[in-house]
């Protein structure tokens, strides 16, 4: 069996798990270097949502974002990567959301999963993209934490974390800006 072979079992294996939809993509072709999401979202009732799920790491700017300091804030989190080509189509629109509920109290964060700080300014700076991103590329501690709601391999990922924490609502790939802002304005109104 060839290292290929090898590596695709593996990672069809890895991912039988998870979703048939994301194992059959990334062997139709593995070398893309992201799966992406297949454009479903899903809202979460109040009462069906799992338990908040606290993270932090460290951002572009060498800061650290913690959620804990966001608490009782509606929170948006963006799992991405520079050259992910989705990631790159949904940036200016994200942005624009972002400014469009910044007054409102809604932090928003990027988790980029692949790239070092000095690539993550350069796309912030190349799309104008105000909001800070945790570098998850070290340990993918972000990405696990959110593991319940996303594939950790499904890039781009938007979620919507309501005032407690909890994932209220999730864009598994290109972010619509319409179906984004309707779940954060549910997210407000709770």
């Amino acid at each position: 069996m060839t290292a290929t072979a090898l590596g695709l079992a593996t990672a069809l294996a890895l991912t039988g798990c998870a979703n048939d939809e994301f194992a059959q993509q990334y062997a139709a072709d593995s070398e893309q270097g992201y799966v992406s999401g297949d454009g479903s979202w899903e809202i979460f009732p109040a009462d069906q949502r799992a338990d908040p799920i606290a993270f932090e790491g460290p951002t572009e700017s060498g800061d650290t974002f913690s959620s804990e300091d966001y608490a009782g804030e509606v929170v948006v989190v963006n799992f991405w990567y520079a050259a992910c080509p989705p990631c790159r189509a949904e940036a200016a629109d994200l942005q624009s959301v972002n400014e469009k509920y910044e007054d409102d109290g809604v932090q928003f964060v990027g988790v980029n999963v692949y790239d070092q700080a000095s690539t993550a300014q350069s796309f912030a700076d190349e799309f104008g993209v105000t909001y800070p991103s945790i570098l998850d590329v070290d340990d993918a501690g972000v990405r696990l934490a959110f593991a319940d709601n996303v594939s950790p391999q499904a890039i781009p990922s938007t979620l919507v974390l309501d005032r407690n924490g909890s994932v209220a609502a999730v864009i598994r790939g290109l972010a619509d800006t319409s179906v984004l802002s309707s779940m954060i304005d549910d997210a407000l109104a709770e």
